[in-house]
């Protein structure tokens, strides 16, 4: 047996390689990718979902609007992404194309747990077979069908679930403990904005103090199609906070 990390540089090499204590360290090493994304939270409100997220603008020289966080895949259905930008924004085309197939197929909105699942079995598809890497990033999918508001995480290993507040990227712990604390049932939208834009705070280690500009919200709600949120707006209930 190999010494140390030896060990397990053996079973690292391809991503359908288990070790003997059955990991996948390819998956695992996309997750840690992940871990290091900027923060991105949802969360569902009394009649909608709503999408809040870090676009850590690093420079004056950067243009805010032109770094992608969240991203509308149909007009009931958003995501947040957190992790390479190039592997979300190709999961994020594939998404976009099942949404339309479905409408075209079937003559109606996708649901969002299936289009949950489609992007899910795409993610497990590459770590089954060599030659080929995990994607290197996790979402949130949320978005209002049939069944209400609904609010997914989707894993690069194929692995989802269901929430009804849920945050991903660097700081996820410190923010979701926030909401864990905070949350209730039935908030409005603007009480939810309000919630989301204090968890942003405590997962950014900011104490609550940060430029709405380097920020990116945006919701849906049943009957209305996915809309963003404007900086006056946030702004607005930032100061009564």
């Amino acid at each position: 047996m190999y010494p140390g990390s030896r060990k397990s540089s053996a079973y690292d090499r391809v991503s359908t390689m288990f070790s003997p204590d059955g990991r996948l360290y390819q998956v695992e090493y996309a997750s840690k990718i992940v871990e290091q994304g900027t923060l991105g939270l949802a969360v569902t409100y009394n009649n909608g979902v709503l999408f809040a997220a870090d676009k850590n603008v690093t420079s004056k020289l950067l243009k805010p609007t032109s770094i992608e966080k969240i991203f509308k895949i149909d007009h009931h259905i958003g995501a947040i992404s957190s992790g390479l930008v190039g592997d979300a924004r190709r999961l994020v085309q594939l998404a976009r194309k099942e949404a339309q197939e479905n409408q075209m197929y079937y003559e109606e909105d996708i649901q969002v747990e299936t289009l949950v699942k489609q992007v899910s079995g795409i993610k497990q598809l590459f770590t089954q077979y060599a030659g080929m890497r995990p994607f290197g990033v996790s979402f949130i999918i949320g978005g209002v069908d049939q069944s209400g508001p609904r609010l997914f995480e989707t894993e690069p290993s194929g692995a989802l679930a269901e929430y009804i507040g849920i945050t991903i990227g660097k700081g996820k712990k410190e923010a979701m403990h926030f909401l864990e604390k905070n949350f209730k049932e039935g908030l409005s939208q603007d009480s939810a904005i309000s919630l989301a834009l204090k968890a942003l705070g405590k997962g950014l280690g900011d104490k609550g103090k940060f430029d709405v500009n380097r920020l990116d919200f945006a919701f849906i709600e049943k009957g209305k199609p996915f809309e963003r949120i404007s900086s006056q707006k946030l702004k607005s209930i930032l100061g009564k906070k």
